[in-house]
């Protein structure tokens, strides 16, 4: 079962965590926790693996310069991978998606944090996954 039923399956074990690796402007990739879910693209309605990003921080600022994407979901010793292309949204509602797809609920029970999520400026990180891949046996 290697795919987004996989990713969805373990990210629903841990709240969504999972470890995001970006690209520093000199090829190393520096790697930080992250909330994230799979949902589909709101413009193509393809699935994507989607996370949010406050709007000062260094994840944010390499995507936007180098949008190579890696992340990493797990539960015990079970894990599976994504890498894809991604690409950076700033939509509220979309904020709360992200969200709720990642932690549960619905959007609208997001829709309290609009405030903070707005004056830290987060913005959704949406990656078009391109390999999945995962640990034997999983």
């Amino acid at each position: 079962m290697i795919g987004l039923d996989r990713v969805r399956e373990l990210g629903a074990r841990e709240s969504g965590l999972a470890v995001v690796f970006t690209t520093r402007a000199d090829g190393t990739a520096p790697g930080s926790v992250v909330n994230a879910g799979v949902l589909d693209h709101p413009l193509t309605g393809e699935p994507v693996v989607a996370f949010v990003a406050r709007g000062e921080v260094r994840k944010l600022a390499n995507v936007r310069a180098r949008p190579r994407v890696s992340l990493v979901f797990r539960s015990g010793w079970e894990w599976v991978a994504v890498e894809g292309e991604a690409e950076v949204a700033g939509d509220p509602r979309l904020l709360r998606d992200v969200y709720a797809a990642a932690v549960g609920g619905t959007s609208e029970e997001w829709a309290e944090l609009d405030g903070i999520m707005a004056a830290e400026r987060h913005t959704a990180v949406l990656v078009r996954p391109e390999r999945v891949y995962s640990n034997p046996g999983s």
